[in-house]
């Protein structure tokens, strides 16, 4: 049985981690916390024309965390667990890659405020995928807001999840590679995850599906 009680699933534009997200929600019976970026209003001019539309649309992602984060604080998790699909960190990483000099300064002000104030996930999921792997996973899913993200941006966007993650220490974290796996139709992956999920309580982990196991 999980001991984790906020689980959130992170990764890269692409990678699968509403998907993966959505399935543990339902399979541990737990409340499902999107980001939703399609609520964003910005984001579809934020991929036509990253710099001119980035801080309005940070800014807005930003606030939407902040008040799903309040709304979490508010409710008991130990009635029902968490799983979401980001964690509040993950802001950060976005605005050091999109906003100038001045616009980050002023949205540093406001995220030190804010950050003090938000829960912490006590295991953390995170999802690797090539950018290659990850263009093709977008141009399949279809999103027309998403039709303008090029390869530059998520590869450097790529490699700042990349960074983040291997120096990250503030929870237990579980690594994973998404080339090969398929929670959504593969139960031994999904079943064989939870397994490895439960006994993870310190430290990073490297996860390697059931099915490519040799």
């Amino acid at each position: 049985m999980l001991h984790h009680k906020y689980i959130a699933v992170e990764g890269p534009i692409g990678v699968g981690k509403t998907s993966l997200a959505e399935i543990l929600s339902k399979k541990l019976n737990a409340r499902l916390v999107l980001e939703g970026a399609v609520e964003n209003p910005f984001i579809g001019e934020f991929y036509k024309d990253i710099k001119k539309h980035a801080f309005q649309t940070q800014m807005f992602f930003l606030l939407s965390r902040y008040r799903q984060q309040q709304e979490m604080v508010q409710s008991d998790l130990f009635q029902q667990g968490v799983v979401s699909d980001y964690i509040f960190a993950k802001d950060r990483l976005f605005a050091n890659l999109t906003l100038d000099d001045n616009e980050l300064k002023l949205y540093e002000q406001l995220h030190s405020i804010l950050t003090g104030r938000v829960l912490k996930p006590d295991f953390v999921i995170y999802l690797q995928a090539s950018t290659d792997v990850l263009l093709k996973r977008i141009s399949m899913r279809g999103r027309k807001f998403e039709s303008h993200i090029t390869g530059d941006y998520l590869a450097e966007l790529n490699q700042a999840y990349n960074y983040y993650f291997f120096h990250y220490q503030e929870t237990p974290l579980m690594v994973i590679n998404t080339s090969e796996i398929d929670f959504v139709h593969r139960d031994a992956d999904l079943d064989d995850l939870l397994v490895h999920m439960s006994k993870v309580s310190k430290g990073t982990t490297y996860y390697q599906p059931v099915s490519v196991k040799k």
